[in-house]
């Protein structure tokens, strides 16, 4: 019964977490200015990197694209071990038989785990996840909305790259600011 209350009570939370996470704003990026010597954002006030999208897909002239590398650093983290050891447990059985009840108890072997540190491990954390950066001008048909950067999956950035400055380009962004 236990173990029933604890996966319903493991899938509620995990039900909340994504819940909360869909509707976080998750940011994780600099707004600003940055690459080729060009000023990021819309001049709006807000910073490029705390708004969403408004409509699913976007229009307009490619003013510059960005590739943002992963950066990685190295750390430590302790190195964990799974240590078995065996143990026994008593259990209680009980049977009924008409209005007599009998008890009787057994000892049962089992492995007890559990983990240990030993020692310490060395990994690479990932200080920055990379991105890929598109910007438009006349957004949407809007020639007040310029230098807008959006970050784009690395097919949609690879197809800006190959083409002209001012070309036409129509594409989904995975969230504004770069």
């Amino acid at each position: 019964m236990l173990s029933k209350q604890r996966l319903i009570r493991a899938g509620v939370t995990v039900f909340l977490m994504a819940g909360l996470a869909a509707c976080g704003s998750g940011t994780g990026g600099q707004g600003g200015s940055g690459g080729h010597g060009t000023a990021g954002g819309s001049g709006t006030g807000k910073s490029a990197g705390d708004v969403r999208p408004q409509s699913d897909g976007v229009s307009g002239l490619r003013a510059g694209v960005r590739h943002v590398t992963k950066k990685t650093a190295r750390a430590t983290r302790p190195h964990l071990v799974k240590e078995c050891e065996p143990a026994t447990k008593r259990v209680k059985h009980t049977k009924r038989s008409g209005r007599t009840k009998k008890t009787w108890y057994t000892t049962e072997r089992y492995q007890d785990c559990h983990k240990v540190r030993r020692g310490t491990e060395s990994y690479r954390r990932v200080v920055r996840p990379e991105r890929w950066c598109v910007r438009l001008d006349d957004v949407n048909g809007q020639a007040a909305k310029d230098g807008i950067w959006y970050r784009v999956t690395s097919a949609t950035y690879h197809t800006a790259l190959g083409k002209d400055d001012h070309a036409r380009l129509h594409f989904t962004p995975t969230r504004t600011g770069c």
